[in-house]
């Protein structure tokens, strides 16, 4: 008996957790506003064609893969190979993309593109959710302006770090007072 209950709620998680849709299909931002994934740009990055971002201004963008997000920060390259299971993109300040010059600046591009996939990671490998959430905040805190960040949807930063859109809600709401031991 204890089983089959048990049985019936793993059910009934797995279709609370694993809509059919992709959020990209409904995202709503922070203001209430819906936010376009603007075809052109998702359109160039799916081209083939390899761009950087403009290392000279504070921009970037949050790529959305089918289960996960990636930020790709000035200097990163962006397009091409690495990119062609993008679903959406979100650009962050006054996004500029450029094309790379020379083999050599496209094969720097692509390190810095592997720096912030590292930055990523780090914060990721930490097992507290709450901690994760905290920690891409006072990144992108660090170098966008807050009123920057806090346009960009819960949805984005759990992307980024692997939580629930819920978690980032939560903690963006109450802020870093919040007992280390929240967990989801």
């Amino acid at each position: 008996m204890d089983s089959e209950k048990h049985q019936r709620y793993q059910t009934a998680m797995v279709s609370t957790y694993c809509p059919d849709t992709s959020f990209l299909d409904y995202i709503v931002m922070p203001d209430g506003t819906e936010q376009s994934y603007g075809s052109d740009l998702l359109t160039m990055l799916l081209s083939g064609k390899v761009f950087m971002v403009n290392s000279r201004r504070r921009n970037g963008l949050i790529l959305f893969k089918r289960y996960h997000a990636e930020f790709a920060g000035p200097g990163a390259a962006v397009g091409g190979d690495y990119d062609r299971d993008c679903q959406g993109a979100l650009p962050i300040g006054n996004l500029s993309l450029l094309n790379p010059e020379s083999h050599e600046e496209r094969q720097k591009a692509y390190l810095i593109r592997r720096q912030w996939i590292r930055l990523i990671k780090q914060i990721t490998e930490n097992p507290v959710p709450a901690q994760r959430v905290q920690k891409i905040l006072d990144q992108f805190e660090q170098y966008f302006p807050p009123e920057m960040v806090t346009q960009l949807p819960d949805e984005a930063f759990a992307l980024l770090v692997g939580v629930l859109p819920q978690t980032v809600a939560i903690l963006r709401r109450l802020g870093s007072d919040i007992d280390g031991s929240f967990d989801e």
